[in-house]
């Protein structure tokens, strides 16, 4: 092979390898986005409960409703987050690029 038929194979892997890290993070952002998300529905259950007697009304809201939604939001999101660590550790297995990916998810070090 010469020399430019090589260097085009390098950049190349390069290319796939900082694809796969940026698909991987943005995955991992979704995740944490979930997350968070789901957290303020929980809490916004909690917060109408709160203002009620301030509002002299009766609300037609159930806080049970928000917290089982929010709650299932986060664990949606620790989903993606877990299910995005066992995708590289497959990548890392098939000798695929960015092979760090796993270490990340997992904290091992």
């Amino acid at each position: 092979m010469d020399e430019r038929g090589a260097r085009n194979e390098t950049g190349s892997r390069l290319a796939d390898s900082l694809a796969a890290e940026r698909t991987f993070l943005a995955w991992i952002r979704t995740g944490l986005a979930l997350m968070g998300f789901g957290f303020v529905v929980a809490r916004f259950g909690v917060f109408l409960h709160e203002i009620q007697p301030a509002a002299h009304t009766r609300s037609a809201h159930n806080v049970g409703l928000s917290l089982w939604l929010g709650t299932a939001l986060i664990a949606l999101g620790v989903l993606v987050n877990r299910l995005s660590g066992v995708g590289a550790a497959a990548d890392q297995a098939e000798g695929l690029p960015f092979r760090h990916r796993e270490f990340a998810c997992s904290g091992r070090r």
